[in-house]
């Protein structure tokens, strides 16, 4: 018996779908960040910016939606309490752990890497998870969901309730953005809930077997197309006159969330449309294996990164950025299947994995 690479036939394989997407494009962000920040290729590649900008537009508020979609199921099957404890096992506690490991490899090798660290952080992980590159959207989720189910459970919020709310956190997290407060962890959870809450909204009609054509029709992709393009267009040209990738999320919170909006229905659009046609399969391996690739990504690519530059002397930024991120995605899945195989799930989830047959 063995755990199993690929995703159960069971499995809704649009959000694998989605979930492949939106981890594909937090790879390239942080990977790409990583080379222009040791100075490689810096102000040669614009097209690579202007990417790595419009990417920025929706694939985190994707993550959440995406989330929100499952969670009026997971409280039918599990209750308040188990559904928290789950939550732990799986998003908090594998943020406290490679936060750590991360860190500590960090600071062992403050001459090699990009970010200097100390003891301080810590200290961060806590309080400011962003200032500890890419963990924070682990913590982000579990204090959203958490507070999510309490709203929801012991308030008796609706989803409208939590919409409003949500809204409300939204604007809040907008205000202190430009006023440069900083809430910390705190920031985070303004700044997504609402995007949580869409997700349970839709879940009625998405997770709705009779709108399966209508999800995955050509027509809604030609419908949603041009208004994508319009909106990233925007959401790029805005950014780049004001020299600041965050000026539209930041000062014009209603447009960006109406591009973030624009682009997460494209992007499930595109995952109906793949699991229709059951293509790029890889593409949903990576989705189903997204938390793990997650957590390891950045070691895997920053390793990389210096081998191909220090040793084979490879500078090349495109070059690269498609190196770095084949490694990023594929190495982080190959290193969860060996410590599954090795009895290592506790680097993972507090939760043992049950055992399955190989599906190959």
């Amino acid at each position: 018996m063995a755990t199993t690479l690929h995703p159960s036939p069971n499995r809704l394989a649009w959000i694998d779908y989605a979930r492949g997407i939106a981890i594909l494009l937090v790879l390239y962000r942080h990977i790409f960040e990583g080379i222009t920040r040791a100075g490689l290729g810096e102000g040669r590649f614009d097209w690579l910016e202007n990417a790595n900008i419009i990417f920025y537009s929706f694939r985190m508020p994707l993550f959440f939606i995406l989330s929100g979609v499952f969670i009026a199921k997971s409280l039918a099957k599990r209750g308040v309490r188990d559904l928290i404890v789950n939550k732990f096992n799986i998003l908090l506690y594998p943020y406290l752990l490679w936060s750590f490991i991360q860190i500590t490899i960090q600071i062992l090798m403050g001459g090699f890497v990009n970010a200097q660290r100390g003891w301080a952080d810590y200290g961060y992980v806590f309080v400011y998870p962003r200032r500890i590159d890419q963990f924070w959207y682990l913590y982000a989720l579990f204090n959203v969901t958490v507070l999510y189910i309490l709203t929801r459970e012991r308030l008796r919020f609706t989803v409208w309730h939590q919409l409003v709310l949500g809204t409300i956190l939204y604007f809040i997290s907008s205000y202190v953005s430009v006023k440069h407060i900083d809430l910390g962890f705190v920031y985070d959870i303004c700044h997504f809930y609402v995007f949580f809450a869409i997700g349970e909204l839709i879940s009625g009609v998405i997770l709705d077997q009779q709108y399966l054509p209508r999800f995955s029709s050509w027509q809604l992709f030609a419908c949603l197309l041009p208004v994508f393009a319009v909106g990233q267009w925007y959401f790029l040209q805005t950014n780049l006159a004001h020299q600041d990738n965050l000026f539209v999320e930041e000062h014009q919170p209603a447009l960006f969330a109406v591009i973030a909006l624009s682009g997460c229905a494209f992007m499930i659009n595109i995952s109906f449309l793949l699991q229709r046609y059951n293509r790029f399969k890889l593409l949903r391996i990576a989705g189903f294996h997204s938390l793990y690739i997650y957590v390891s990504h950045v070691l895997v690519a920053s390793a990389v990164r210096m081998f191909l530059v220090k040793v084979l002397g490879i500078v090349y930024l495109p070059a690269l950025l498609a190196i770095c991120l084949l490694f990023a995605a594929v190495v982080p899945v190959l290193l969860y299947k060996l410590a599954m195989r090795a009895g290592a799930w506790w680097l993972y989830s507090l939760e043992r994995p049950a055992l399955k047959p190989q599906v190959n």
